[in-house]
């Protein structure tokens, strides 16, 4: 049996090119900043990976430039879609280029309820040799899932692995699940990282989460594996202001995109239209937060 995941599993911004065409070799960097910093894992093709703005064959070129580059780290690969033939269809691709687990959000519906979604993945899982991590972001679904409807997938469904929490509040849903599943299944955080050092004090398994410092989430996971929960207290109270600005409704990919490329991983920080850019000001602003937490040197 494979290793159960854990720890910090990076989500992967996707670099573009000033004409928007997609800057493979930034992608590339991505994946070897995620091997460098120690992460456990990284994800691509979320919402941090603006996804939904890729053609499928865009899709296509993404994952396989990262599972290439990931150095026998995992890969896990968001494969939502608006509807369930099309999830399969992507997971297929998914698990044809070797991704070690697919992320997926409910598809949108106009009046959505817990027999339809459960069948949703149900049909997922029968169609695919590979764990399922159910995204849990009613924000961007319009789906929400209750701790009593996220057991029963759980129970129900074997390859419904792992839980990706984006519902706050997230700590106190943390503890609600895990009343109901134990350990059965897995919940990574999400959300910027904002709610990082309580989800594991209520004991989420990690993150899967696209702050540009993933060196500061790995360093706030270990310091909290190893007990020191005042170490780690520290190390995210301490960056908390620059990962709740880079994590502003509706401009915190631009942010972080201008973020990566700040620290020389891509090669531009260009968000694809209708995505909006960070102003000159917000920059700014980005910059005298990185100096003000003590991360400049990074």
């Amino acid at each position: 049996m494979a290793k159960k995941f854990s720890g910090v599993h990076w989500m992967l911004a996707t670099p573009f090119h000033e004409d928007e065409s997609i800057d493979l070799a930034s992608m590339g960097n991505l994946a070897d900043k995620a091997v460098s910093s120690e992460c456990e894992g990284m994800v691509c093709l979320g919402v941090t990976g603006e996804a939904a703005r890729l053609t499928d064959r865009e899709r296509y070129e993404v994952a396989e430039t990262v599972i290439q580059r990931a150095k026998g780290l995992p890969v896990t690969v968001g494969t939502t879609a608006g509807s369930t033939a099309a999830a399969i269809e992507r997971s297929k691709e998914a698990q044809e280029l070797g991704a070690a687990a697919v992320m997926v959000s409910p598809p949108t519906m106009g009046k959505p309820n817990p027999d339809t979604v459960f069948t949703h993945y149900s049909r997922l899982a029968d169609s695919i040799d590979l764990p399922i991590v159910v995204q849990d972001y009613p924000s961007t679904s319009g789906v929400h899932m209750s701790p009593d409807f996220i057991a029963r997938l759980s129970s129900g469904i074997t390859a419904a692995q792992y839980l990706k929490l984006e519902d706050p509040p997230t700590p106190p849903k943390i503890s609600a699940i895990r009343k109901l599943v134990g350990d059965d299944m897995p919940i990574f955080g999400g959300l910027g990282g904002v709610f990082l050092l309580e989800e594991l004090v209520r004991g989420s398994a990690g993150a899967m989460t696209g702050f540009a410092y993933p060196e500061v989430l790995v360093d706030i996971y270990r310091q909290m594996a190893e007990g020191d929960l005042a170490k780690a207290e520290e190390t995210f109270t301490r960056c908390l202001p620059l990962m709740l600005f880079e994590f502003q409704e509706g401009i915190g990919v631009g942010i972080r995109k201008y973020a990566l490329h700040s620290r020389g991983f891509i090669e531009n920080p260009k968000v694809r239209h209708p995505g909006p850019n960070p102003t000159d000001e917000t920059k700014e602003e980005f910059h005298r937060l990185v100096e003000a937490v003590g991360l400049s040197s990074l």
